[in-house]
């Protein structure tokens, strides 16, 4: 069943509150009722994406948490040029289906301009296009890959992990379920964090808090983990300074 096919039946089911772990699920939720308190997580900007009046004042019956997921991307290719200084050419892989895709991709551009850096885009809406999309990564001569933060990749950590591993591109991603899962490196914020706040959030409203009275949360705290396996597989030597501010190295 389609996510507005989803969203509808609960409505009629006349649920107390609907939690919507995507954007598209948020949306989808906004879509079928300006009622019954909804509360999201989400990686884009609620209020660019029309789900919330203002964050400190959402206004209307949508509240929840926003990842900061492009506000970060600067960061994730600043620490990834610094554990692969050789690498002039960094590709960033993004789901063009996502929203946030362009102002993703305006960050990063001005990143590695900053640092002189040429950047490649990639773009896959589907496994067969992420398989693609690693297969040109040789001849771009990418020294280092970004992965976007979207709900499509972040279901498929084990394809995206495995593919860096068989292409030996060094890759950074946002959650820390990357790295646990072999991924080199991860910068972002704690998704059991987020949802716990979503699942705070749900119970406040529960209790009769109404969802305009609740601003929208952002994470305070994120984390950077690294691989130090993935990292001797790939050949690479991580530098002290980024270990010295790793909240967690795998071994």
């Amino acid at each position: 069943m389609l996510l507005p096919a989803l969203a509808a039946d609960l409505v009629g089911r006349n649920v107390d509150v609907i939690a919507a772990p995507t954007l598209a699920a948020a949306l989808s939720a906004k879509n079928a009722t300006s009622t019954i308190p909804i509360v999201f997580g989400v990686s884009a900007d609620p209020v660019e994406q029309g789900l919330v009046a203002s964050l400190a004042r959402p206004g209307g019956n949508l509240t929840g948490v926003s990842f900061l997921t492009v506000e970060l991307m600067p960061k994730r290719v600043e620490l990834i040029s610094e554990l692969v200084p050789h690498a002039d050419v960094i590709a960033l892989l993004v789901n063009p289906k996502n929203p946030q895709t362009e102002p993703s991709i305006r960050r990063v551009q001005e990143a590695t301009g900053t640092k002189g850096l040429r950047l490649q885009i990639l773009k896959a809406g589907s496994e067969s296009e992420i398989d693609a999309a690693f297969s040109t990564l040789h001849e771009l001569n990418a020294g280092a890959l970004a992965v976007m933060s979207d709900a499509f990749f972040n279901g498929r950590r084990e394809q995206l992990v495995a593919l860096a591993a068989r292409h030996a591109v060094p890759a950074i991603y946002e959650f820390p379920e990357f790295a646990s899962t072999g991924g080199l490196i991860s910068y972002g914020p704690n998704l059991a964090v987020v949802f716990r706040l979503v699942g705070i959030y749900v119970g406040r409203v529960l209790k009769g808090t109404k969802p305009a009275e609740l601003p929208v949360e952002q994470p305070t705290r994120f984390e950077l983990i690294v691989n130090l396996k993935t990292a001797k597989a790939l050949g690479l030597t991580v530098p002290p300074s980024i270990l010295a501010r790793a909240d967690e190295v795998i071994e």
